[in-house]
């Protein structure tokens, strides 16, 4: 199609008169960029349509991945180098006197998600097609996401995420695929043959649009499909106010994660998770029904994935399809069920495990209702078989106990196959989360450590540091990044160190002048950039970072005799809307930079940047311009993080805790190679188990911690006294939950051996490509490998072809 820039030019033109019918001179750069996105979506449509054609023909069996995030970023540049079009695209559009760089900065970040469950989603997809897997999302097209991030004062401001207010170049509403959805009403059972009949009446019906965008793969004609729901009215509404009701309809897929502190929030946000499921089941069912297979075959030619607890409703919705629609007995659905659904679990937080009130649950849900109760009653009654009068085991495991509806364990039951995302994720749900369950379904059990796709996350976000990869080993790696080993032998090379350095620095020097003009703060580009930025959440310890910062400033102040190696401490995060904590730390770093960086006794030794609005193109800027990689949660609480993996491709060294997949970087790159320090999981679980730690001690007994607990109270701050003593509060009264004071001292003495080490150039650079050579193996590419060979069944349609 664009064999040459003449050939694109003529195209881009072409498209871009008949859909604004005006002359190209009188363009904006939004018209320019939305015209470049239709022609390359409709570039790719060709191999979509063969795609689909060529699964169908081949009879392969399809992979569904369900989740309620899918944190894309910016799909432009990707796409135009899936598709190998990039250089005769900015080569074109060049002559045009357009600029592809500014071109891509036009483009919203799709508010479909908003931290590592949703990125690691994005990755997956990515990697399904370019690896030619069969396998599609499952999601909901929120109209805005979580929200726009203003910070005011130095706090956090929300506003609404337009990210549709130019509409979205990428998908393809799809209306005729519409199903309905139903909410409320009631149940009513009769019985014909011996056969009870279950039908729900008096229900208020949704319509379910479905919206297609392509995911494409890297170079390989396969492109896979994301789909996307939006609620609208049905045909079918209820006699009611017709207003209130498009109004209620509408709100399911306004919001990415609508506030649900009240009651009001939490019936939305779980009429989204069966909103979303619903009608992905339905459409995956129709479609099979239509290639005239035995339904009791579904699973051998169906898998499908739920991310997280928030889909698990999926399991109840298909029983509900497989014996009210198609008339199965509960045995042969329950059979088809289980061997078709997979689940992932994202966390190690017992209070981050999803339960639903069952007064909200039924009366929202009366009829898959049923079905969990039905399920409830036969699980339980296998465990009273397993373990008679065993009843606080059967009360800890029933999916149903004090009035609650317990959706982790709906998705073990409900499931064949239960993954952690990190070996020490996994081993701790075996031995501790999940232990009962891990006894009773053991073969379940597995683990499946993350990934990150290296297309975005290396070729596309650092293109130099790709170029210098590919003149000294070659670009095998692209499709085996495994093959970034090889690196591995040029560390101590002092000409590919020189050009990896150079690389970073040209990096540093972008990611400087964005910090400029945005926050109007000059930072040294000579400096260490020490990042941490991802979801603000207590247990990944910003607040750690933050007092360590404050250290540092103290002895810079009061010490004559102290220099460091000047540093700039770079933030970005969102604190979620009602996380009143997470909020007063963001203020705090903002604080503190005011402070630091208005300081003439240690300006030139100390920067802190708080980076408005974290997103993915942000982290693509970020990423790839850090030295060093901030993964400091308390041991045991993360499950895996990909930000680690990011950084560590990019040559970041990870100064961190055993926690999540540092455990497994760490095994790959060495004590030489990472900063390690802290508490490890297994002291923290004994800690939390037997109790012992007493806040209070670190605080009388360490005269640095002391200074910087003080001076969040008494005027050090240019803010009134209280500001920050919920902080204060949380470590001293509340016994700091996060091990925060516990971690502190090892955590400085870490960050004094990095900041010394950076001072010998030649041993960084070496550090630097060792994490760089080391990183292949968390590809998302190998992860899915895992997930298509163990848990779904399916098979490349490489090896097909």
């Amino acid at each position: 199609m664009f064999t040459s820039k003449e050939t694109f030019k003529k195209r881009f033109l072409d498209k871009f008169e008949r859909v604004y019918g005006k002359s190209f001179e009188d363009s904006t750069i939004q018209e320019q960029y939305a015209t470049l996105g239709m022609l390359v979506r409709e570039y790719a449509s060709q191999d979509w349509i063969h795609t689909n054609e060529r699964y169908r023909a081949e009879s392969q069996k399809q992979v569904y991945y369900f989740s309620i995030e899918f944190l894309l970023g910016r799909l432009l540049g990707t796409n135009l180098m899936n598709l190998g079009i990039r250089d005769v695209c900015e080569a074109g559009l060049k002559e045009l006197g357009i600029s592809l760089s500014q071109i891509e900065e036009q483009e919203i970040d799709a508010g479909l998600g908003n931290g590592g469950l949703g990125r690691l989603a994005a990755c997956f997809l990515d990697s399904l097609a370019s690896m030619d897997y069969p396998g599609h999302g499952c999601g909901i097209r929120y109209k805005h996401g979580l929200f726009e991030q203003k910070i005011v004062n130095g706090y956090q401001v929300e506003l609404p995420e337009q990210w549709l207010r130019n509409g979205n170049v990428w998908e393809v509403r799809k209306a005729g695929l519409a199903v309905e959805v139903k909410f409320g009403g009631h149940v009513e059972v009769s019985n014909s043959n011996g056969k009870m009949n279950f039908h729900h009446v008096n229900a208020e019906t949704v319509s379910a649009v479905p919206h297609d965008m392509p995911v494409i793969g890297y170079e390989n004609e396969t492109v896979n499909t994301l789909r996307l729901w939006s609620a609208e009215p049905s045909p079918y509404r209820p006699d009611r106010d017709v207003m209130k009701y498009k109004q209620e309809t509408e709100a399911i897929s306004e919001f990415l994660y609508p506030d649900d502190t009240n009651v009001e929030g939490k019936i939305l946000r779980l009429k989204q998770q069966y909103f979303l499921v619903s009608a992905g089941m339905q459409s995956i069912l129709n479609s099979y029904l239509k290639t005239g297979q035995d339904i009791h075959d579904f699973h051998n030619h169906v898998a499908i994935h739920i991310n997280d607890t928030h889909p698990v409703l999926a399991i109840p919705e298909f029983m509900r399809l497989l014996i009210d629609e198609r008339n199965l007995s509960w045995e042969e659905a329950w059979h088809i069920t289980t061997n078709t659904i997979s689940y992932t679990n994202h966390t190690t937080l017992s209070e981050a495990l999803e339960q639903w009130p069952i007064s909200i649950f039924q009366n929202l849900l009366p009829r898959i209702f049923m079905v969990v109760e039905e399920i409830n009653e036969r699980f339980c009654m296998k465990l009273w078989k397993q373990y008679p009068n065993q009843w606080e085991r059967i009360e800890n495991m029933a999916i149903i106990a004090h009035d609650m509806v317990k959706m982790a364990h709906l998705a073990i039951v409900g499931s064949h196959s239960v993954n952690g995302v990190a070996q020490i994720h996994t081993d701790i749900l075996k031995k501790r989360e999940m232990k009962l369950f891990y006894e009773f379904y053991p073969e379940k059990f597995n683990n499946k450590t993350n990934g990150i796709t290296h297309r975005r996350w290396l070729m596309k976000a650092n293109p130099q540091l790709t170029d210098i990869i590919n003149d000294r080993i070659g670009t095998e790696w692209i499709r085996e990044p495994k093959q970034l080993e090889q690196l591995e032998k040029y560390a101590c090379d002092p000409n590919f160190q020189d050009a990896v350095y150079e690389v970073k620095q040209v990096n540093k020097h972008h990611l400087a002048e964005k910090i400029r003009q945005h926050t109007g703060i000059v930072i040294d580009e000579q400096s260490i950039f020490d990042v941490q930025v991802k979801r603000l959440h207590a247990y990944k310890r910003q607040l750690l970072n933050i007092l360590h910062i404050m250290h540092l400033y103290n002895r810079l102040s009061y010490e004559p005799n102290f220099t460091i190696t000047p540093r700039t401490f770079i933030f970005g995060a969102k604190a979620s809307p009602g996380y009143y904590y997470a909020k007063k730390i963001i203020k705090l770093i903002n604080t503190l930079a005011e402070k630091v960086n208005n300081d003439p006794r240690t300006k030139d030794y100390l920067k802190v940047v708080f980076l408005e609005n974290y997103s993915v193109s942000l982290a693509e800027e970020i990423i790839p311009a850090t030295n060093v990689s901030e993964q400091i949660s308390t041991a045991s609480k993360e499950a895996s993080g990909t930000g680690n993996m990011k950084f560590m491709m990019n040559g970041a060294i990870t100064i961190g805790t055993m926690d999540g997949a540092n455990v497994e970087i760490h095994e790959l790159v060495g004590d030489d190679n990472m900063f390690t320090f802290g508490l490890s999981a297994q002291e923290v679980l004994a800690y939390q188990q037997r109790g012992g730690y007493n806040s209070f001690e670190y605080y009388h007994h360490d005269k640095r911690i002391h200074q910087v607990l003080e001076q969040l109270m008494n005027g050090f701050f240019s803010v009134t006294d209280s500001e920050f003593e919920h902080i204060y509060d949380s470590l001293l009264i509340q016994n700091d939950e996060y091990y925060v004071l516990r971690d502190f001292a090892s955590y400085s003495d870490a960050q004094m051996k990095l900041s010394k080490m950076y001072e010998n150039r030649s041993k960084w650079s070496q550090m630097s490509i060792m994490n760089i050579a080391k990183s292949g193996v968390f590809s998302s590419d190998r992860t899915i490998r895992e997930y298509a060979e163990n848990i779904w069944g399916v098979t490349s349609s490489a090896y097909v072809r």
